[in-house]
């Protein structure tokens, strides 16, 4: 294969690796700067140019991209989606990941342990919110950065007041967190590669230093997860389309919790924590995937003739639960069942004998109408209770 790895630092350890494991398995790599792109968008015809010259065609990108070049890193990886080649995380799931209030609202819809989060304007609304997270202290973090750049603990009432309203005063948007007390400077990094778990570690935070980041003088240590925070980095890396990220998990008593699903993480501190060879990883898992890219079934499928995608959810009283597929009849409705989620395990292309159980979510495909008469209705949220 011939890969491009788009990164602006081609002796930074990550990229150097991620070249070695492609070369060490007779893969050609070409490591570019992103900056150095440029786009040509025509009728069918979509192309790009690096330093002016007219590139020949890659079998695959790895998108190594710098939070401060975000947007435009973006729209190069959608170029080479545009013109068929198989991005490693794609332009759509790189943007989501990268803001991080609209990565943990895309999760927040699923069941996926997340420390109560905050976001507002007006000074009005901070006080209330910083309630309505638990109290002081809070962590107050930058929608965009890294490595632990824009995130401050804020340990009473008067100094996170302080804080978001000068930060809100230089026109930089904030989010409120609760203080996972119980972490004490720790967290769990787990390096997920096409839905598996190839490499974990924690991290500790050195002195009076509260976060972890290894590159705030942090130290790591391999870590063997268990099943619980082993499902919870593979749902919130699948939940945000990513096919490669470091899930950043705080360890509390209500089980884990996701901080941040990073979809271009380095790989110098797990690979030095654990011994594993996660550029290898990497790579062998590129080569499964470039001749399956990810297809948006709504657009593929012949939705406009009535027919659509949805994801149907069991309750214990359905008249379905117990039945197998057969017994259902669904394929006599017009619909036919992609796969089962049970408890976030997957049953793909279930058979007739697949039994139903109260809990699953299918996955169908099928006439619209005759979907719509499985949905159940929506129940009406609860009114959350004011803290006196």
């Amino acid at each position: 294969m011939k890969i491009a790895i788009l990164s602006r630092g081609p002796r930074l350890y990550s990229t150097r690796r991620l070249k070695e494991a492609a070369q060490a398995r007779g893969h050609k790599a070409r490591v570019m700067d992103t900056l150095k792109f440029a786009l040509q968008v025509e009728h069918r015809d979509p192309d790009v140019f690096y330093n002016n010259q007219h590139l020949a065609d890659f079998d695959a990108v790895i998108p190594r991209i710098g939070p401060s070049i975000t947007p435009f890193g973006c729209a190069v990886v959608r170029q080479f989606e545009q013109m068929g080649v198989f991005s490693l995380n794609s332009s759509q799931a790189i943007a989501v990941s990268r803001d991080k209030l609209r990565s943990l609202q895309v999760l927040s819809r699923r069941d996926i342990g997340l420390p109560p989060t905050a976001f507002v304007r007006r000074r009005d609304d901070i006080l209330p919110a910083i309630d309505r997270v638990g109290g002081t202290p809070i962590i107050i973090k930058l929608l965009q950065g890294t490595q632990g750049v824009g995130v401050i603990l804020a340990e009473n009432l008067k100094v996170a007041e302080a804080i978001i309203e000068t930060l809100h005063g230089a026109k930089q948007n904030v989010l409120i967190q609760k203080f996972v007390a119980e972490s004490k400077g720790k967290d769990i990094r787990a390096f997920v590669v096409g839905g598996q778990v190839v490499a974990a570690m924690r991290r500790a935070a050195v002195g009076q230093e509260f976060r972890s980041n290894v590159h705030r003088g942090g130290t790591t240590e391999i870590v063997e997860l268990d099943d619980d925070y082993e499902r919870t980095a593979v749902r919130a890396t699948r939940i945000m389309g990513l096919h490669v990220a470091g899930v950043d998990i705080l360890e509390s008593r209500d089980g884990p919790q996701v901080m941040e699903v990073n979809s271009s993480p380095g790989l110098e501190g797990i690979e030095a924590a654990t011994g594993v060879d996660v550029a290898a990883a990497i790579i062998e898992y590129l080569e499964h995937q470039v001749f399956f890219p990810d297809i948006d079934l709504r657009q593929r499928l012949p939705l406009n003739a009535g027919y659509s995608v949805a994801e149907i959810p069991i309750a214990d009283k359905s008249p379905l639960a117990g039945q197998t597929l057969a017994d259902a009849r669904l394929r006599e409705q017009d619909i036919v069942v992609l796969s089962i989620n049970r408890h976030g395990v997957a049953f793909p292309n279930p058979t007739g004998e697949q039994q139903i159980l109260g809990g699953d979510i299918l996955l169908c495909y099928g006439r619209m109408l005759a979907l719509k008469s499985l949905i159940p209705p929506k129940r009406p949220r609860r009114r959350k209770k004011r803290r006196s």
